[in-house]
Order: structure tokens, then C-alpha cells, then sequence
């Protein structure tokens, strides 16, 4: 690509007129050939591809897809997510995490069903107001299922505009999000639009890659882009340092009585809040101080059976985790719930980080 300076913005202006054209032609050509075939692409239904975005923020494709083909099978329209039980929409949503976006999925549905009689919005500011859906989300649905002009900017997409552009700004910060929204726009101009967002999304997740290097040679944007013509593609994105994260330890307490195990309802606010989850306690214990612990409760626990260690890693807190396996002569114990293995495995939702002490249940050891 020929850089060109200009004397004046009006020729600027027609230069980069001229080049968002060619974004948009190159990438329009490009995707119906080499779009992954993925479940929620097979139609343009609001409720489907909404759910899929949610579902994808901070999770893998491979891994949402059968999350995904399991939640429509259950709950194949609005109404049915409106009216599901929290319970078992919990489960639905087990292993997927961040499960507050499963409660602002539900309570975005009974706004849908109330205020709109069960028919998506489908103007960007109404889509925008429900509950759990931000910019990006609100900028991918108008696009995909409306054609509106709504660009979608999320992470891939920032990578891919600023290798292209050599934006040195900083992707954290609001202000440059906005800015590179407003540019898409010219972009989103040409038409198309539900083309142009599930295109940047493409060559950001299978070319242009956050980890290693990009595939340029088979990039639709090749031509154009300035971060491949100087070999600079290492310096964009541009971000903040990242933060280095908590390290809390706890103790989790495997308590079994009979054919049962205990479990309770996460009741502090934040992390995990409201689900079910092994009973646990801040900090590092020896093994007789947990069983001094247990037996405090009223529980009588035989000796500990089994020890195994965990680390489970969240965005911004590492939780090191020691679990205790113990049998239990009583379950009187206050606040603890007491399930057979069954039931958890069919019933009852148990956030990942909990998922390798119940395998260990169900394997049976």
C-alpha cells in the first residue's frame, strides 16, 4: 500500500474514504467464502445469536457450541428462558461461568415478553437498555439480525483496526473504543453491515490472532494493512500493563454422610454469588484443624480419607484451594443442604471451580 501525504484534510478525507471502501469490499468478498460454519450463523433469529454472544463473552467457540444446541433444546424461545427456573437455568449454564450472565439473560427475556410482547427490539437504543447487553453486544445484534449500522467492537475486532490502522491509542480506555467505533462507521457506511461485523469478527479470531503471529497471507485486509507493510503487528494493539492477580487460599470441605454430599448456597456478595458450591473456608488449615472445624458443627467426622490440592484461576483472583474428603456420622449441621451424587450431576449447578473435587466424587474415590 502507497502512503500518500496530504496538504489538506480534504484530500485526507477522500483518502481514507477511499480506503474504508476498500475494508468493506475486501471483507464483504471474502467472508461468505471462509465463515466457519457455526451453529448460531445457520439464521439470523435475535434470541439466537444474542445468546450466542453472551455465551461467547470470555468463553471459547468449541466450547460454546454444545452449551449452546443444550440451552436452545430446553428453552427454544423467550418465553421459555422468561419463565425458566433459576435453579436449573443455573445448570444449563454450568461450566460456562460468569454466571450473572445467565440471571441478566433471563431478566433481559421478561423485559422482551412485557415490553415488547415477546418480539425483539430491534432499534439499537432499546436493544442497548436490557439488562446485560453493552455496546458490543447491542452493536452485533442490530448489525447481524437488523443490517443497522452498528458496529461491533470487542477485542478481536480492536486488534484487527489498529494493525491495519497503526493506532498507537490505547485499546483500554473508553474514549479510544468510541473513537474507533465512530471510524467503523464510515466503513459500515458501504452496507452490508451484518457482513462487515461477522467479518471482523472472523479475521480477528482465525487470522489476525491475539497469541503468535498473524496469518497475513491469507488476511483479506493484507493490502491495506500498515502493521503488516512495517512488520509492527507485536505493537497493536496498544494496552494497559494487566494487573497482577489476588492469590486466595481456602479450604474446601468434602463432606459425605451416607449416600449424600453437603453443599450450600453461596451467599456473599460478588464471586459467585448466589450459586451452590462446597462448603468452604478462607485461608490455610491443617488437617486436625479441620476436623476440629467439622466437628464444632455438630457433623462427627471419621478421619480425613483424602486430600487433594486445586488452583482455579478468575480474571483478576487466583483461588488455591485444598480439599478435605471426610465421612460424616450426622448432617444437622446449619445452612448445608445434603444431595446424592445423582442429583448433583442432574440437578444442581457447581461452578467450575469446584468441578475437580466433584469428579473426584463421581469417579467414585
Amino acid at each position: 500500500m502507497i502512503e500518500i501525504k496530504y496538504k489538506n484534510a480534504t484530500g485526507w478525507n477522500e483518502f481514507m474514504q477511499n480506503v474504508y471502501k476498500q475494508i468493506a469490499d475486501n471483507l464483504i468478498v471474502w467472508y461468505p467464502e471462509h465463515a466457519r460454519d457455526l451453529p448460531w450463523r445457520k439464521d439470523k433469529e435475535p434470541y439466537h445469536v444474542w445468546l450466542s454472544e453472551i455465551m461467547l463473552q470470555q468463553t471459547r467457540v468449541e466450547a460454546v457450541k454444545e452449551y449452546y444446541r443444550t440451552f436452545l433444546q430446553e428453552l427454544p424461545t423467550i418465553e421459555a428462558l422468561a419463565e425458566v427456573d433459576d435453579d436449573r437455568l443455573m445448570k444449563l449454564w454450568e461450566g460456562l461461568g460468569y454466571y450473572n450472565r445467565a440471571r441478566n439473560l433471563k431478566k433481559a427475556a421478561g423485559e422482551v415478553v412485557i415490553e415488547w410482547q415477546g418480539n425483539f427490539p430491534a432499534e439499537y437504543n432499546e436493544i442497548l437498555s436490557l439488562p446485560g447487553i453493552g455496546e458490543y453486544t447491542a452493536g452485533a445484534i442490530g448489525s447481524i439480525c437488523f443490517d443497522l449500522p452498528t458496529p461491533a467492537v470487542d477485542g478481536n475486532v480492536l486488534r484487527v483496526y489498529t494493525r491495519v490502522m497503526e493506532d498507537p491509542s490505547n485499546i483500554d480506555k473508553q474514549a479510544v473504543k468510541k473513537k474507533i467505533r465512530e471510524e467503523l462507521l464510515q466503513v459500515y457506511r458501504y452496507g452490508h453491515c451484518d457482513m462487515l461485523t461477522q467479518s471482523l469478527m472472523e479475521v480477528g479470531a482465525t487470522i489476525c490472532l491475539p497469541n503468535g503471529a498473524p496469518k497475513c497471507e491469507v488476511c483479506p485486509l493484507q493490502e491495506l494493512c500498515k502493521a503488516h507493510k512495517h512488520d509492527s503487528w507485536q505493537q497493536y494493539p496498544v494496552r494497559e500493563a494487566k494487573k497482577k492477580r489476588k492469590v486466595e487460599e481456602k479450604a474446601v470441605l468434602m463432606l459425605r454422610y451416607e449416600d449424600k454430599v453437603a453443599i450450600r448456597k453461596r451467599t456473599e456478595k460478588g464471586l459467585l454469588h448466589g450459586l451452590w458450591e462446597f462448603p468452604n473456608l478462607p485461608g490455610s488449615y491443617s488437617t486436625q484443624e479441620i476436623l476440629s472445624y467439622v466437628t464444632s458443627k455438630n457433623l462427627h467426622p471419621k478421619e480425613i480419607w483424602m486430600e487433594t490440592t486445586y488452583t482455579h484461576i478468575f480474571s483478576h483472583v487466583e483461588w488455591h484451594m485444598k480439599a478435605f474428603y471426610m465421612e460424616c456420622m450426622e448432617q444437622q449441621a446449619k445452612d448445608l443442604r445434603w444431595v446424592t451424587l445423582e442429583e448433583l450431576k442432574q440437578e444442581i449447578a457447581i461452578p467450575s471451580a469446584f468441578a475437580p473435587f466433584k469428579d473426584l466424587l463421581n469417579s467414585g474415590a
